[in-house]
């Protein structure tokens, strides 16, 4: 019992020094606030709110029909323009997209002449015009196929496939990015608050002060364990309600309380690797660049930036000794899928035993350490 309570009290002495710490205070605010939000929508996978404007010549019911079929969020309202002027509105910057639509297109298509729609294109807006180039045609295309079936200029085809999109109808990419924005914060400042702790009392010296005490290494590693893990996880909750649900609107399928039990789960692994790598650095220099080396690519195996199943098979094999996989696997499927316990406590005691094998490693040549100092 007076072993807890020195570690309840170190603890607290770890968040009253992080609570000085204002650059640590800082990253803290900023890694769950302004940092999601602009990794899931700064980078742009799909149109969203592109302006678009028609130079009709034509002026057909299907050349009308095509300045309707473009809808928000993807683009915003069509603007008509007068033929010939497109140029001078993208040199504007007005519209990214013009489409022009030459005179008797409908009349051509139904004497089987192929005629041409052309689309000029911003492409400053690399992103957007990429994609968007991709979006009008295949909206053109489809609304000119209808148009051919309902006339008896093209057969039906012989099958109709419907696309269903599971658990995320509107393949909003926000959603997503969001979630996964959110998870990789959460690995990064757990690492790097533990760590930087355990280098920042060696560097001012308060270490050998802690150990002049009636304290064992297991102690001062518990302390600075529990108490960064229950910083984070407060700032994930914070950031999960009122940053992923309020301003971006995320909507959590699942429980809430299991992916901040997953999140403790996975807290107690990161923390347990922050020490290892503190234990390893001689320098705050060398920890970062441990970190770059280490937490880098293990979110980029995670499975968040690109599928498990898409990756060789001798790396899928690794990837299971990653904690950050097993995180990210447990999070989707509670956000998005809305599983239950029954379906991730396989990734919980994956990640729990991967918690336990690193604590140990980090507690013996944390031992080590201290037994040189002395």
């Amino acid at each position: 019992m007076q072993r807890l309570s020195c570690i309840f009290w170190l603890g607290l002495k770890e968040m009253m020094s992080l609570r000085r710490d204002w650059v640590m205070m800082a990253l803290l605010v900023w890694s769950f606030t302004l940092a999601p939000i602009m990794e899931a929508t700064g980078v742009a996978s799909s149109v969203n709110n592109a302006s678009i404007a028609f130079a009709d010549e034509d002026n057909s019911p299907l050349s009308r029909a095509l300045a309707t079929a473009f809808f928000p969020p993807e683009f915003q309202p069509v603007v008509q323009i007068e033929p010939g002027s497109g140029p001078a509105h993208m040199d504007a910057g007005r519209f990214i997209f013009v489409v022009a639509v030459p005179p008797g297109f409908e009349k051509d298509l139904r004497a089987r002449r192929g005629p041409e729609i052309q689309v000029l294109i911003d492409a400053t807006a690399m992103e957007q015009a990429g994609i968007g180039a991709s979006y009008i045609t295949n909206i053109l295309n489809a609304e000119i196929r209808n148009f051919a079936i309902g006339v008896e200029l093209v057969d039906p085809p012989p099958v109709n496939v419907i696309l269903r999109s599971a658990f995320n109808p509107n393949r909003d990419t926000v959603r997503f990015a969001g979630i996964v924005a959110l998870i990789g914060q959460i690995m990064w400042l757990t690492t790097i608050l533990t760590g930087a702790a355990m280098i920042r009392e060696r560097e001012h010296g308060t270490i050998e002060h802690l150990l002049a005490m009636p304290l064992a290494p297991f102690d001062i590693a518990m302390a600075k364990i529990w108490a960064n893990a229950a910083v984070v996880l407060v700032a994930a909750g914070l950031s999960l309600t009122f940053v992923m649900q309020g301003t971006l609107g995320i909507t959590i399928a699942g429980s809430k309380l299991l992916f901040l039990a997953g999140t403790a789960l996975f807290l107690f692994t990161a923390t347990a690797l922050g020490v290892f790598l503190a234990t390893i650095a001689r320098s705050m220099a060398q920890f970062a660049l441990m970190v770059m080396l280490i937490v880098l690519p293990m979110l980029m195996l995670s499975g968040g930036e690109t599928p498990i199943e898409g990756q060789p098979a001798w790396l899928q094999a690794g990837t299971l000794f990653l904690p950050s996989r097993h995180y990210m696997s447990a999070s989707q499927a509670i956000v998005f899928k809305g599983a239950g316990i029954e379906t991730v406590w396989p990734e919980f005691v994956w990640m729990a035993s991967l918690g336990i094998a690193l604590l140990m490693t980090s507690l013996m040549l944390f031992r080590r350490s201290v037994a040189q100092m002395s």
